[in-house]
Order: structure tokens, then C-alpha cells, then sequence
């Protein structure tokens, strides 16, 4: 009777998955229709469009649409234009309370069941959205 063969190793390439999150859930065009519903909710949103300089909402719905495409493995064009992406720091000039944040997650709640991904999907997604929602809170 001979032993059988030792197994082979894989090599970290073959057990890694040949699709990311972001190709996973439509890429560039899922995200650009997420930021996109998102920030059509923000200007109609009382609490949140306050927040935003009237000559900045297109740019805001941009550089949310490329920080989650990047952020998900997407283009890397945030951080190649805009650095590291310092979220709290960037946030810190506007008071983010609890009603602030709320209102946050139910537009962009809204924006994500437009989507219909996959249940999967849309709670990984949403489970990141809503700890990012937290985490930008700067004030009681």
C-alpha cells in the first residue's frame, strides 16, 4: 500500500475570488444610480440639504460616487485625485447629530432598496452605509 499524494499548496491567487464586491453588484453604473437616487433625496431633504454650499451638490454626489466605487474595488480615481480619503477630518466643518445622520441613512436607504441587489449584497452594503452613518456623527 502506498501514501497517498501530500496534497499541492494553493497559492494565495488561486484561492482568491476572481470578482470584488464592486463587479459583484454592476460596477460603476450600480454606484453612479446609488449616489445618484441618494442626492436626489438630499435636495429635497430639510435636515441634510442645509449641510451643502448650493453650488456644491454636483460635486458632492461625484466624490461619493468615486470614494464607494473605490472604496469597493473600483478605479482608483478618488484617491488619485482627492488623497487619502479622511472622511472624519473631512466631515468635522459640519455638525453631524443624530437628526443629521437619520436623515442620511433613510435617503440613502431609499437610494439602496432602489437598487435591488441581491439581499446578500445589499446588506453588506448597507451594513458599511449605516457604520460610516455613526462614525460621521460629530456632534450630540
Amino acid at each position: 500500500m502506498t501514501a497517498p499524494e501530500p496534497a499541492q499548496p494553493t497559492s494565495p491567487q488561486s484561492v482568491r475570488p476572481t470578482e470584488n464586491f464592486y463587479t459583484a453588484v454592476g460596477g460603476e453604473q450600480t454606484f453612479r444610480r446609488l449616489v445618484a437616487a441618494f442626492y436626489a433625496g438630499v435636495r429635497e431633504d430639510p435636515v441634510l440639504l442645509p449641510l451643502y454650499p448650493e453650488d456644491e451638490l454636483d460635486a458632492a454626489q461625484e466624490r461619493l460616487t468615486l470614494f464607494l466605487m473605490q472604496y469597493w474595488g473600483g478605479p482608483t480615481t478618488y484617491g488619485d485625485t482627492r488623497g487619502h480619503p479622511r472622511l472624519r477630518m473631512r466631515h468635522a466643518p459640519f455638525q453631524i447629530g443624530p437628526a443629521e445622520r437619520d436623515a442620511w441613512l433613510a435617503r440613502m436607504r431609499d437610494a439602496l432598496d432602489g437598487l435591488d441587489l441581491p439581499g446578500e449584497q445589499a446588506g453588506t452594503l448597507w451594513t458599511y452605509l449605516h457604520n460610516a452613518a455613526f462614525a460621521m456623527q460629530n456632534s450630540a
